[in-house]
């Protein structure tokens, strides 16, 4: 999956590595949002840590930018062990992981990123640690050759993918806990959005927080990141404070408009209305009128328009909805909430 650099892509752009560090939470109690989850979490932990037992091997599902890395850091510093980190598409070989899970100390947390990428191979290498806390290894080559097991320290692997309909049912099935994020509602992204701003030294209004909430698209990472590019316009313009006002005209300047929307989500909802009569139109065909990845499209973009109710999947392809329309002003032309019905 290629990086999108754009203002209001869910991936880190380059560069933000050190900054998402500086504002990540620590704890469950410093963690905003997802509170149902962040309970039974909660919960999860502490029965094992009554049991003496590493707690057991969790997946979190979601699209990107949701805090699946940041829940990873929080499991390791909650159960008091040490956070490996890999992705899916690092660990090419088996040999890969070993030298990982060798290294790991008995609760210590294997955090694999984009796990749905991982290869067949890695992915069956890794079923013995899972289940055994053992893995095989083979020694020499040719007729000499023999396998030896090696034990592990028992350790939790906490997975993320925001495609868990590409992951085995084996491998699903290894893990224990298995939980979903989902977009954060406006009133958490403002909680988060002022957090940010006390941890950046930047003194912004409860209005100004709110209007970046709204553009942030459900998403954490982008909240924090139109705060920084605010920051900005502000400081040029004098402002010691933001306020709603410089957070209005800021991200106009950007191209993000009031529903978060930017200029990529503009150019698909305008493709299915103008160009295909407001679906239904497959994404292949979406993606060839709009020069995108089908798959960004399906990961990056498509997410929110759907969260947000922009468009429809339908089994004949995506459908514009009359939200849609209402957004651009457009009329939707006789028939739509037919073929809606009809799918």
């Amino acid at each position: 999956m290629p990086k999108v650099e754009r203002l209001s892509s869910p991936h880190p752009l380059r560069g933000e590595d050190a900054l998402e560090e500086s504002l990540r939470p620590r704890t469950l109690d410093e963690f905003i949002g997802q509170t149902r989850l962040k309970e039974n979490l909660r919960v999860f932990i502490q029965a094992a840590k009554m049991r003496q037992e590493p707690l057991e091997h969790v997946l979190l599902s979601g699209p990107p930018g949701l805090g699946k890395t940041t829940l990873a850091h929080i499991l390791a510093y909650e159960l008091g062990g040490t956070i490996h980190c890999s992705s899916g598409p690092v660990l090419e070989r088996p040999i890969d992981l070993a030298g990982i899970l060798t290294r790991l100390n008995r609760g210590d947390i294997l955090f694999i990123d984009e796990i749905h990428r991982t290869t067949k191979a890695v992915e069956e290498f890794l079923y013995p640690a899972l289940e055994d806390f053992a893995i095989d290894i083979l020694l020499d080559k040719g007729p000499g050759a023999r396998s030896e097991q090696i034990a592990l320290e028992g350790f939790t692997l906490v997975g993320a993918t925001t495609r868990t309909g590409l992951l085995t049912a084996p491998l699903r099935s290894r893990f224990g806990i298995i939980l979903r994020l989902d977009y954060y509602p406006a009133e958490e992204l403002c909680t988060i959005v002022h957090r940010s701003a006390r941890i950046l030294k930047i003194e912004i209004e409860d209005e100004g927080a709110k209007e970046i909430a709204a553009r942030a698209r459900g998403t954490p990472r982008i909240a924090n990141r139109l705060l920084r590019r605010v920051r900005d316009f502000a400081q040029v313009q004098g402002k010691k404070e933001i306020d709603k006002e410089i957070v209005q005209f800021a991200l106009d300047q950007l191209e993000v408009d009031a529903r978060g929307l930017d200029e990529m989500d503009k150019k698909i909802l305008l493709t299915v209305i103008d160009k295909f009569n407001g679906g239904p139109v497959g994404i292949s065909s979406i993606s060839a009128a709009v020069s995108e990845d089908p798959g960004t499209i399906e990961e990056v973009y498509e997410p929110y328009l759907l969260q947000q109710g922009f468009i429809q999947r339908t089994p004949r392809g995506r459908v514009a909805t009359p939200l849609a329309y209402q957004h651009f002003g457009r009329k939707p032309p006789a028939g739509t909430q037919t073929a809606l019905e009809f799918d």
